[in-house]
């Protein structure tokens, strides 16, 4: 099988990845130095899909130990999940932010070029978009100041990845620019289970719902939206890692066949939905009754915004099908799972 670097692999998404490389034939080697993720996830990933997966625990700011992993391995690719993620938590350690999320890139990047690898496949963010003008957004909608130092770091990644690749770099990379992903494998095996207070809501809202934490606050309910709350696209973490699949086989057509390029997708579902609909779907979904209260607005988040996924859809043969239903039934039985096992 052909080797894919996955930075990151034991998150949350990066896990899920995993799980679709080798169920499209590819053989993952993950990277990850477990700050906000647990090694026990490669043990549900076998269990899954029957494979042990290579891994090292690195940072991947860490140049003489990437050089040396790249030293061992022959990459077709690399899919780079490794970052800081919490736009809230950005704001208030900004230059944690920058340091780690743009110099895990430039020593990856630096990797890649020494060895010839041809092709990368970048998790970015919708947050490239800022506060959008006109909704959905398209992947030539206007590329926005960020709303947070999180954001602003896609943002510069995304250039320095276009930097690179045009400044002569025999490589090709897709920038996928994700809305939020929210539920659990089916098996709910692996799922999203953030090291100490959750940053994301589907999580806050799924411990909410177990008793662990007291109630979900709902951050601003004066917003210019229909019920007031933000608006966000969610889209189902298995169709989001199959999208990571699709990009990569596409990427590794096109970089032997055509000059180095740089590709931008969104990937979402095109339905906003706001906080307060989430919360009640969340609800009607699992015939449970959440507590919340509503609070005041979070610095860094935007109003609303969701995806025009077309270009995804056409160029990439790729489209969630997930309903939003399914997926926070998905996201309260891996939760219910991780009640269990913390029984034992």
């Amino acid at each position: 099988m052909k080797e894919v670097l996955v930075t990151g692999g034991t998150g949350y998404i990066g896990s899920h990845t995993v799980v679709e490389l080798y169920e499209a034939g590819f053989q993952p080697v993950v990277v990850d130095n477990l700050s906000n993720s647990r090694a026990e996830v490669l043990h549900r990933i076998k269990t899954i899909t029957g494979f042990d997966t290579p891994f090292y625990q690195v940072d991947c700011c860490d140049t003489q130990a990437m050089h040396k992993l790249f030293g061992q391995h022959s990459f077709v690719a690399a899919i780079h999940f490794a970052a800081s993620k919490s736009v809230s938590e950005s704001v208030e350690k900004p230059l944690s932010y920058y340091r780690n999320n743009i110099d895990a890139l430039l020593t990856l990047l630096e990797c890649m070029a020494e060895k010839k690898t041809p092709a990368l496949v970048f998790s970015s963010s919708c947050t490239v978009y800022g506060e959008p003008e006109k909704l959905p957004v398209t992947e030539a909608s206007t590329i926005s100041p960020a709303k947070s130092p999180y954001g602003n770091t896609k943002q510069i990644n995304e250039e320095i990845i276009r930097d690179f690749v045009f400044g002569g770099a025999a490589m090709s990379a897709v920038l996928l620019r994700y809305f939020n992903p929210i539920g659990a494998h089916p098996s709910a095996l692996i799922g999203e289970e953030p090291r100490g207070v959750p940053q994301n809501l589907v999580p806050y809202l799924t411990q909410t719902a177990a008793g662990l934490r007291k109630h979900l606050s709902v951050f601003g309910t004066d917003y210019d939206t229909p019920d007031g709350s933000c608006i966000r696209d969610y889209i189902h973490i298995v169709d989001l890692a199959q999208a990571h699949i699709a990009a990569l086989q596409f990427i590794l057509r096109t970089a032997t066949t055509s000059t180095p390029q740089v590709e931008a997708f969104n990937i979402g579902t095109g339905r906003g939905v706001s906080v307060l609909e989430l919360l009640h779907a969340f609800e009607e979904a699992n015939n449970i009754k959440v507590p919340s209260q509503l609070a005041d607005r979070r610095a860094g988040d935007v109003k609303a915004i969701w995806a025009d996924p077309s270009k995804a859809n056409a160029t990439l043969g790729w489209k969630a099908t997930t309903s939003l239903h399914e997926s926070l039934r998905t996201a309260w039985l891996w939760q219910q799972r991780i009640l269990e096992e913390t029984k034992r």
